[in-house]
Protein backbone atom coordinates (compact mmCIF):
# COMPACT_ATOMS: atom_id res chain seq x y z
CA UNK A 1 0.00 0.00 0.00
CA UNK A 2 1.20 3.52 -0.81
CA UNK A 3 -0.44 5.86 1.76
CA UNK A 4 -1.73 9.16 0.43
CA UNK A 5 -0.25 11.57 2.99
CA UNK A 6 -1.29 15.07 3.92
CA UNK A 7 1.21 17.94 3.95
CA UNK A 8 1.78 17.30 7.65
CA UNK A 9 2.13 13.57 7.07
CA UNK A 10 4.71 14.13 4.36
CA UNK A 11 6.68 16.54 6.54
CA UNK A 12 6.68 14.36 9.64
CA UNK A 13 7.75 11.17 7.82
CA UNK A 14 10.92 12.71 6.40
CA UNK A 15 14.29 11.88 7.93
CA UNK A 16 15.76 15.11 9.25
CA UNK A 17 19.02 16.12 10.88
CA UNK A 18 21.01 13.42 12.63
CA UNK A 19 18.24 10.88 11.96
CA UNK A 20 19.25 10.88 8.30
CA UNK A 21 22.89 10.43 9.28
CA UNK A 22 22.03 7.65 11.72
CA UNK A 23 20.41 5.68 8.92
CA UNK A 24 23.77 5.68 7.11
CA UNK A 25 25.62 4.82 10.34
CA UNK A 26 23.31 1.89 11.12
CA UNK A 27 23.67 0.52 7.59
CA UNK A 28 27.46 0.91 7.84
CA UNK A 29 27.64 -1.02 11.11
CA UNK A 30 25.32 -3.77 9.85
CA UNK A 31 27.36 -4.33 6.70
CA UNK A 32 30.76 -3.95 8.38
CA UNK A 33 31.61 -7.65 8.29
CA UNK A 34 35.03 -8.11 9.86
CA UNK A 35 35.80 -4.38 9.86
CA UNK A 36 35.74 -2.81 13.31
CA UNK A 37 34.57 0.75 13.96
CA UNK A 38 35.06 3.16 16.84
CA UNK A 39 31.61 4.69 17.10
CA UNK A 40 31.80 8.28 18.31
CA UNK A 41 28.34 9.16 17.01
CA UNK A 42 26.17 7.81 19.83
CA UNK A 43 23.61 10.02 21.54
CA UNK A 44 22.63 7.27 23.97
CA UNK A 45 24.10 7.81 27.43
CA UNK A 46 26.51 5.22 28.81
CA UNK A 47 24.91 2.73 31.21
CA UNK A 48 26.89 3.65 34.33
CA UNK A 49 26.57 0.88 36.98
CA UNK A 50 25.82 3.22 39.89
CA UNK A 51 23.11 5.00 37.91
CA UNK A 52 21.52 1.77 36.75
CA UNK A 53 21.52 0.53 40.35
CA UNK A 54 19.71 3.67 41.48
CA UNK A 55 16.87 2.96 39.07
CA UNK A 56 16.83 -0.74 40.04
CA UNK A 57 16.51 0.26 43.70
CA UNK A 58 13.69 2.70 42.94
CA UNK A 59 11.92 0.01 40.91
CA UNK A 60 12.16 -2.46 43.76
CA UNK A 61 10.70 0.13 46.13
CA UNK A 62 7.82 0.73 43.73
CA UNK A 63 7.15 -2.99 43.30
CA UNK A 64 6.99 -3.44 47.06
CA UNK A 65 4.74 -0.43 47.68
CA UNK A 66 0.96 -0.23 47.87
CA UNK A 67 1.08 2.42 45.11
CA UNK A 68 2.20 -0.03 42.40
CA UNK A 69 -1.29 -0.90 41.16
CA UNK A 70 -2.40 2.72 41.08
CA UNK A 71 0.74 3.72 39.18
CA UNK A 72 0.79 0.99 36.52
CA UNK A 73 -2.83 -0.16 36.24
CA UNK A 74 -4.64 3.17 36.05
CA UNK A 75 -4.63 6.32 33.93
CA UNK A 76 -3.40 9.50 35.58
CA UNK A 77 -3.70 13.24 35.27
CA UNK A 78 -2.38 14.85 32.09
CA UNK A 79 -0.27 17.23 34.13
CA UNK A 80 1.70 14.32 35.58
CA UNK A 81 2.07 12.00 38.57
CA UNK A 82 1.36 14.11 41.65
CA UNK A 83 4.21 12.76 43.83
CA UNK A 84 6.70 13.56 41.05
CA UNK A 85 5.35 17.08 40.63
CA UNK A 86 5.51 17.56 44.40
CA UNK A 87 9.10 16.27 44.50
CA UNK A 88 10.16 18.67 41.73
CA UNK A 89 8.44 21.64 43.39
CA UNK A 90 10.01 20.93 46.78
CA UNK A 91 13.47 20.32 45.32
CA UNK A 92 13.54 23.49 43.22
CA UNK A 93 12.02 25.69 45.91
CA UNK A 94 14.60 24.54 48.43
CA UNK A 95 17.55 24.46 46.03
CA UNK A 96 16.97 27.76 44.20
CA UNK A 97 14.84 29.75 46.64
CA UNK A 98 11.75 29.74 44.39
CA UNK A 99 8.05 29.87 45.23
CA UNK A 100 6.76 27.26 42.81
CA UNK A 101 3.39 25.57 43.20
CA UNK A 102 2.22 22.39 41.51
CA UNK A 103 0.57 24.54 38.84
CA UNK A 104 4.05 25.55 37.63
CA UNK A 105 5.07 22.00 36.59
CA UNK A 106 4.16 19.74 33.67
CA UNK A 107 5.46 16.22 33.01
CA UNK A 108 5.76 15.22 29.33
CA UNK A 109 6.80 12.06 27.41
CA UNK A 110 10.37 13.31 26.99
CA UNK A 111 11.60 16.81 26.25
CA UNK A 112 11.35 16.24 22.48
CA UNK A 113 7.58 15.91 22.95
CA UNK A 114 7.61 19.09 25.02
CA UNK A 115 9.20 21.06 22.17
CA UNK A 116 6.73 19.57 19.71
CA UNK A 117 3.87 20.79 21.89
CA UNK A 118 5.40 24.26 22.17
CA UNK A 119 6.37 24.52 18.51
CA UNK A 120 2.80 23.94 17.40
CA UNK A 121 1.08 25.85 20.20
CA UNK A 122 3.19 29.02 20.02
CA UNK A 123 4.80 28.81 16.55
CA UNK A 124 3.26 28.58 13.08
CA UNK A 125 0.30 30.39 11.57
CA UNK A 126 -2.16 32.29 13.73
CA UNK A 127 -5.87 32.36 12.95
CA UNK A 128 -5.28 35.73 11.26
CA UNK A 129 -2.83 34.04 8.85
CA UNK A 130 0.30 35.66 10.32
CA UNK A 131 3.36 33.43 10.73
CA UNK A 132 4.84 33.26 14.23
CA UNK A 133 8.49 32.19 14.11
CA UNK A 134 10.33 29.78 16.38
CA UNK A 135 13.59 31.61 17.01
CA UNK A 136 16.83 29.76 17.75
CA UNK A 137 19.13 32.59 18.90
CA UNK A 138 22.33 30.59 18.68
CA UNK A 139 23.16 28.21 15.83
CA UNK A 140 24.36 25.43 15.87
CA UNK A 141 21.92 23.86 18.31
CA UNK A 142 20.04 20.61 18.89
CA UNK A 143 19.22 18.93 15.56
CA UNK A 144 15.87 17.68 16.89
CA UNK A 145 14.48 21.21 16.74
CA UNK A 146 14.37 20.80 12.97
CA UNK A 147 11.49 18.32 13.14
CA UNK A 148 9.27 19.67 15.91
CA UNK A 149 7.14 22.10 13.92
CA UNK A 150 4.35 21.11 11.56
CA UNK A 151 5.15 24.39 9.77
CA UNK A 152 8.84 24.07 8.81
CA UNK A 153 9.06 27.65 7.52
CA UNK A 154 8.39 28.86 11.07
CA UNK A 155 11.87 27.85 12.25
CA UNK A 156 14.48 30.62 12.15
CA UNK A 157 18.02 30.44 13.51
CA UNK A 158 20.71 33.09 13.88
CA UNK A 159 24.44 32.87 13.38
CA UNK A 160 26.54 33.28 16.52
CA UNK A 161 29.54 35.41 17.25
CA UNK A 162 32.76 33.37 17.48
CA UNK A 163 35.33 33.94 20.20
CA UNK A 164 38.73 32.55 19.17
CA UNK A 165 40.63 31.31 22.22
CA UNK A 166 44.33 30.56 21.88
CA UNK A 167 45.47 28.55 18.86
CA UNK A 168 42.99 25.69 19.03
CA UNK A 169 39.92 26.65 21.07
CA UNK A 170 36.80 28.71 20.38
CA UNK A 171 33.37 29.51 21.80
CA UNK A 172 30.01 30.53 20.37
CA UNK A 173 28.13 33.51 21.80
CA UNK A 174 24.77 35.06 20.86
CA UNK A 175 25.19 37.89 18.36
CA UNK A 176 22.81 40.44 19.83
CA UNK A 177 23.47 42.86 16.97
CA UNK A 178 21.84 40.38 14.58
CA UNK A 179 19.29 38.64 16.84
CA UNK A 180 15.73 39.81 16.22
CA UNK A 181 12.89 38.98 18.59
CA UNK A 182 9.78 40.87 17.56
CA UNK A 183 6.04 40.78 17.04
CA UNK A 184 6.37 37.95 14.51
CA UNK A 185 8.17 35.71 17.05
CA UNK A 186 6.14 32.89 18.60
CA UNK A 187 8.74 31.74 21.11
CA UNK A 188 12.49 31.44 21.62
CA UNK A 189 14.28 28.13 22.13
CA UNK A 190 17.87 27.14 22.92
CA UNK A 191 19.77 24.45 24.85
CA UNK A 192 21.96 25.15 27.90
CA UNK A 193 24.35 23.26 28.07
CA UNK A 194 24.17 22.85 24.32
CA UNK A 195 23.91 19.69 22.27
CA UNK A 196 26.06 19.47 20.11
CA UNK A 197 28.69 22.01 21.15
CA UNK A 198 28.87 21.81 24.95
CA UNK A 199 28.36 25.58 25.04
CA UNK A 200 26.83 27.19 28.15
CA UNK A 201 25.27 30.60 27.71
CA UNK A 202 26.01 32.88 30.64
CA UNK A 203 23.21 33.88 33.00
CA UNK A 204 23.55 37.44 31.68
CA UNK A 205 23.09 36.24 28.08
CA UNK A 206 20.00 34.22 29.05
CA UNK A 207 18.54 37.21 30.90
CA UNK A 208 19.22 39.47 27.93
CA UNK A 209 17.41 37.09 25.57
CA UNK A 210 14.53 36.78 28.04
CA UNK A 211 14.27 40.57 28.36
CA UNK A 212 14.07 41.01 24.58
CA UNK A 213 11.30 38.42 24.47
CA UNK A 214 9.46 39.78 27.53
CA UNK A 215 9.13 43.16 25.82
CA UNK A 216 6.89 41.41 23.27
CA UNK A 217 5.23 39.04 25.79
CA UNK A 218 7.02 36.09 24.16
CA UNK A 219 7.93 32.86 26.00
CA UNK A 220 11.50 31.58 26.18
CA UNK A 221 12.07 27.83 26.44
CA UNK A 222 15.45 26.83 27.85
CA UNK A 223 16.31 23.24 26.94
CA UNK A 224 18.03 22.05 30.12
CA UNK A 225 18.45 18.38 29.23
CA UNK A 226 22.08 18.52 30.47
CA UNK A 227 21.67 21.13 33.20
CA UNK A 228 21.77 20.95 36.99
CA UNK A 229 20.42 19.70 39.30
CA UNK A 230 20.01 16.48 37.27
CA UNK A 231 21.80 15.22 35.22
CA UNK A 232 24.12 18.14 36.16
CA UNK A 233 26.28 17.67 33.06
CA UNK A 234 27.73 21.16 33.35
CA UNK A 235 31.52 21.31 33.53
CA UNK A 236 31.47 25.00 34.39
CA UNK A 237 29.54 26.79 37.12
CA UNK A 238 25.96 27.52 36.09
CA UNK A 239 22.57 27.96 37.72
CA UNK A 240 19.20 27.63 35.96
CA UNK A 241 17.67 31.00 35.12
CA UNK A 242 14.00 31.53 35.92
CA UNK A 243 11.65 34.36 34.99
CA UNK A 244 8.08 35.37 34.21
CA UNK A 245 8.42 34.35 30.56
CA UNK A 246 10.96 31.49 30.94
CA UNK A 247 10.01 27.83 30.75
CA UNK A 248 12.77 25.64 32.19
CA UNK A 249 12.64 22.35 30.22
CA UNK A 250 14.32 19.27 31.70
CA UNK A 251 14.84 15.69 30.63
CA UNK A 252 15.77 12.60 32.65
CA UNK A 253 17.28 10.84 29.63
CA UNK A 254 20.90 11.67 30.45
CA UNK A 255 20.15 10.92 34.10
CA UNK A 256 19.76 7.28 33.09
CA UNK A 257 16.11 7.06 31.99
CA UNK A 258 16.07 7.59 28.20
CA UNK A 259 13.81 4.57 27.72
CA UNK A 260 11.09 5.98 29.97
CA UNK A 261 10.75 9.28 28.06
CA UNK A 262 10.37 11.82 30.86
CA UNK A 263 10.41 15.57 30.33
CA UNK A 264 9.74 18.18 32.99
CA UNK A 265 8.62 21.75 32.26
CA UNK A 266 8.84 24.36 35.03
CA UNK A 267 7.51 27.85 34.49
CA UNK A 268 4.60 30.30 34.44
CA UNK A 269 1.20 28.68 34.96
CA UNK A 270 -0.38 30.12 31.75
CA UNK A 271 2.32 28.45 29.60
CA UNK A 272 2.03 25.18 31.52
CA UNK A 273 -1.76 25.12 31.07
CA UNK A 274 -1.52 25.58 27.30
CA UNK A 275 0.98 22.76 26.92
CA UNK A 276 -0.99 20.50 29.25
CA UNK A 277 -4.12 20.95 27.11
CA UNK A 278 -2.13 20.14 23.98
CA UNK A 279 -0.67 17.04 25.64
CA UNK A 280 -4.11 15.82 26.76
CA UNK A 281 -5.22 15.70 23.13
CA UNK A 282 -1.99 14.11 21.95
CA UNK A 283 -1.19 11.31 24.40
CA UNK A 284 -3.05 11.79 27.73
CA UNK A 285 0.11 11.58 29.87
CA UNK A 286 3.67 10.33 30.18
CA UNK A 287 4.64 6.87 31.46
CA UNK A 288 3.51 6.62 35.09
CA UNK A 289 6.05 3.92 35.92
CA UNK A 290 8.91 6.22 34.94
CA UNK A 291 7.33 9.11 36.82
CA UNK A 292 6.93 7.02 39.98
CA UNK A 293 10.55 5.89 40.20
CA UNK A 294 11.74 9.41 39.30
CA UNK A 295 9.64 10.80 42.15
CA UNK A 296 11.48 8.54 44.60
CA UNK A 297 14.92 9.42 43.22
CA UNK A 298 14.27 13.17 43.33
CA UNK A 299 12.48 13.30 46.69
CA UNK A 300 15.25 11.33 48.40
CA UNK A 301 17.99 13.54 46.95
CA UNK A 302 19.64 10.49 45.41
CA UNK A 303 19.31 11.66 41.81
CA UNK A 304 20.91 15.05 42.40
CA UNK A 305 23.69 13.43 44.43
CA UNK A 306 24.53 10.77 41.85
CA UNK A 307 24.38 13.38 39.08
CA UNK A 308 27.02 15.50 40.79
CA UNK A 309 29.25 12.68 42.06
CA UNK A 310 29.00 10.07 39.27
CA UNK A 311 27.41 11.27 36.03
CA UNK A 312 29.18 14.64 35.73
CA UNK A 313 32.68 13.35 36.64
CA UNK A 314 32.30 10.44 34.21
CA UNK A 315 31.75 12.65 31.16
CA UNK A 316 34.05 15.43 32.32
CA UNK A 317 36.83 12.83 32.44
CA UNK A 318 35.98 11.69 28.90
CA UNK A 319 36.25 15.25 27.64
CA UNK A 320 39.65 15.60 29.31
CA UNK A 321 40.81 12.37 27.64
CA UNK A 322 39.73 13.68 24.24
CA UNK A 323 41.27 17.09 24.85
CA UNK A 324 44.63 15.61 25.84
CA UNK A 325 44.64 13.27 22.84
CA UNK A 326 43.88 16.14 20.45
CA UNK A 327 46.69 18.25 21.89
CA UNK A 328 49.13 15.37 21.64
CA UNK A 329 48.24 14.06 18.19
CA UNK A 330 46.76 16.78 15.97
CA UNK A 331 49.36 18.87 14.11
CA UNK A 332 49.76 22.18 15.89
CA UNK A 333 50.31 24.15 12.68
CA UNK A 334 46.98 23.13 11.14
CA UNK A 335 43.76 25.12 11.70
CA UNK A 336 41.71 22.89 13.98
CA UNK A 337 39.66 24.20 16.90
CA UNK A 338 37.81 22.50 19.76
CA UNK A 339 34.81 24.24 21.32
CA UNK A 340 35.20 25.04 25.00
CA UNK A 341 33.99 21.99 26.92
CA UNK A 342 31.39 23.48 29.26
CA UNK A 343 28.91 20.59 29.46
CA UNK A 344 26.83 17.81 27.80
CA UNK A 345 28.17 14.48 26.50
CA UNK A 346 29.69 15.64 23.22
CA UNK A 347 32.68 17.54 21.89
CA UNK A 348 32.46 19.88 18.91
CA UNK A 349 35.31 20.48 16.48
CA UNK A 350 35.72 23.14 13.80
CA UNK A 351 38.21 22.87 10.94
CA UNK A 352 38.51 26.38 9.42
CA UNK A 353 38.83 26.43 5.62
CA UNK A 354 38.30 22.67 5.48
CA UNK A 355 39.10 21.70 1.87
CA UNK A 356 36.07 19.35 1.73
CA UNK A 357 32.54 19.34 3.10
CA UNK A 358 31.69 17.86 6.47
CA UNK A 359 29.79 14.94 4.92
CA UNK A 360 32.79 14.05 2.74
CA UNK A 361 35.06 14.38 5.79
CA UNK A 362 32.72 12.07 7.73
CA UNK A 363 32.89 9.47 4.94
CA UNK A 364 36.69 9.67 4.80
CA UNK A 365 36.98 9.27 8.57
CA UNK A 366 34.58 6.34 8.41
CA UNK A 367 36.92 4.61 5.97
CA UNK A 368 39.56 4.92 8.72
CA UNK A 369 37.26 3.04 11.08
CA UNK A 370 35.94 6.03 13.04
CA UNK A 371 32.33 7.24 13.02
CA UNK A 372 31.41 10.79 14.06
CA UNK A 373 28.48 13.03 13.08
CA UNK A 374 28.79 15.69 10.35
CA UNK A 375 28.20 19.12 11.84
CA UNK A 376 25.83 20.49 9.17
CA UNK A 377 23.02 18.45 10.76
CA UNK A 378 23.00 20.86 13.71
CA UNK A 379 21.98 24.09 12.01
CA UNK A 380 18.17 23.74 11.73
CA UNK A 381 16.44 26.95 10.73
CA UNK A 382 19.60 28.73 9.55
CA UNK A 383 18.55 30.18 6.23
CA UNK A 384 21.87 31.54 4.98
CA UNK A 385 24.62 29.43 3.42
CA UNK A 386 27.36 29.83 6.02
CA UNK A 387 30.57 27.92 5.13
CA UNK A 388 31.22 27.30 8.84
CA UNK A 389 28.30 24.85 9.02
CA UNK A 390 30.17 22.47 6.66
CA UNK A 391 33.45 22.61 8.62
CA UNK A 392 32.42 20.98 11.92
CA UNK A 393 31.90 17.53 13.43
CA UNK A 394 30.31 16.26 16.66
CA UNK A 395 32.19 13.67 18.73
CA UNK A 396 30.39 11.59 21.36
CA UNK A 397 32.05 11.11 24.74
CA UNK A 398 30.49 7.68 25.24
CA UNK A 399 33.43 5.51 24.07
CA UNK A 400 36.17 4.05 26.27
CA UNK A 401 39.32 6.04 27.01
CA UNK A 402 41.35 3.76 24.74
CA UNK A 403 38.86 4.05 21.89
CA UNK A 404 38.85 7.84 22.15
CA UNK A 405 42.63 7.96 22.06
CA UNK A 406 42.80 5.57 19.11
CA UNK A 407 40.10 7.47 17.21
CA UNK A 408 41.97 10.75 17.65
CA UNK A 409 45.01 9.11 16.08
CA UNK A 410 42.98 8.29 12.96
CA UNK A 411 41.46 11.77 13.00
CA UNK A 412 44.91 13.38 13.21
CA UNK A 413 46.14 11.41 10.20
CA UNK A 414 43.11 12.41 8.14
CA UNK A 415 43.34 16.10 9.11
CA UNK A 416 47.01 16.23 8.09
CA UNK A 417 46.26 14.47 4.82
CA UNK A 418 43.29 16.70 3.96
CA UNK A 419 45.05 20.01 4.56
CA UNK A 420 48.32 18.91 2.95
CA UNK A 421 46.42 18.03 -0.20
CA UNK A 422 45.25 21.64 -0.46
CA UNK A 423 48.26 23.78 0.53
CA UNK A 424 46.86 26.86 -1.19
CA UNK A 425 43.92 26.88 1.21
CA UNK A 426 46.17 26.65 4.24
Amino acid sequence: MNPNLTQFGDHMTRLTGVRAIMKDIIETLRSAGSQEFINLSAGNPVIIPEVEQLWRDCTQELLASDAYGEVVCRYGASQGYEPLIEAVVNDFNQRYGLSLSQQNVLITPGSQALYFLAANAFGGYRQSGELREIVLPLSPDYTGYGGVSLVPEALRAYRPALDLIGDHRFKYRPDFEQLTIGQDTGFVLFSRPCNPTGNVLSAQEVQQIAALAAAQDIPVLVDSAYAPPFPALNFTEMTPVFGENILHCMSLSKAGLPGERLGIAIGPEPLVRVLESFQTNLCIHSSRYGQAIAAQAIASGALAHISETVIRPYYQHKFAVLEQALEAKLPNHLPWRLHQGEGAIFAWMWFPDLPMGDWEFYQALKRSGVIVVPGSSFFPGLQEDWPHRHQCIRISLTASDGEIDQAVGHLASLVAQVYQSAPAVV
